[in-house]
């Protein structure tokens, strides 16, 4: 009795929470599992996984549409590659690409109350190192220090206050640049998904 007592309070709670108003402000946290892999005009690369956590700021211009800006660190790459050993032999390892993400993203915010919301624009990546997970290899030399494409995002915001909401985000990047320096081949670019679990605080 105590537990559907409870349910009814917290349904009523955020039945009543508005949406947000033009001017409002929002800022989040997030951690989340990423899915990334690596492809060409040819083929695609084994998928890696890694994990990314951040911050973003949302500013309203009205209770649908929003400009959101992220701060990220995303881990990328691939596995089953191949490195040459010590020996000079060739051995299997994973490539771990680790990036400061910023994308800049429109945000349409849809539903009942206004939770669900729809996001897109482009990214830009900051390289900061890469390595083989085989033998420890150093290998951020070989990798153009930038990166950027287009990033979409689709999650639902679940009220807990008038100032408090917990978020779940699905969220993918696709890039547009050869994340290599020197390739005499096609271009190679990154993508990445994530699965995404954060805290939005109404900063006012």
């Amino acid at each position: 009795m105590k537990n559907i007592v409870l349910t009814a309070i917290v349904v009523l709670g955020l039945s009543t929470v508005s949406a947000q108003k033009k001017g409002d402000v929002e800022f989040g946290l997030n951690i989340g599992y990423n899915s990334s892999s690596v492809s060409d005009d040819q083929s695609n690369s084994d998928t890696g996984s890694g994990f990314n956590f951040g911050g973003s700021i949302d500013y309203y211009f009205s209770n649908a549409w929003s400009i959101k800006g992220k701060l990220i660190y995303d881990q990328k790459g691939w596995d089953n590659d191949l490195i040459n050993g010590p020996n000079g032999n060739l051995y299997r390892t994973n490539i771990n690409l680790n990036y400061l993400t910023v994308p800049i993203m429109a945000n349409w915010h849809f539903g009942n109350k206004r939770n669900w919301y729809l996001d897109f624009g482009p990214y830009f990546g900051f390289l900061l190192n890469a390595e083989d997970t085989r033998f420890g290899y150093d290998i951020t030399d070989d990798f153009n220090t930038n990166d950027f494409g287009l990033a979409v995002g689709v999650g639902v915001k679940i009220p807990v206050s008038n100032k408090f909401k917990i978020f779940f985000e699905f969220d993918g990047q696709g890039g547009f640049n050869d994340i290599f320096k020197n390739n005499d081949y096609s271009a190679v670019t990154n993508s990445r998904s994530s699965f995404n679990v954060g805290l939005n605080f109404l900063m006012k």
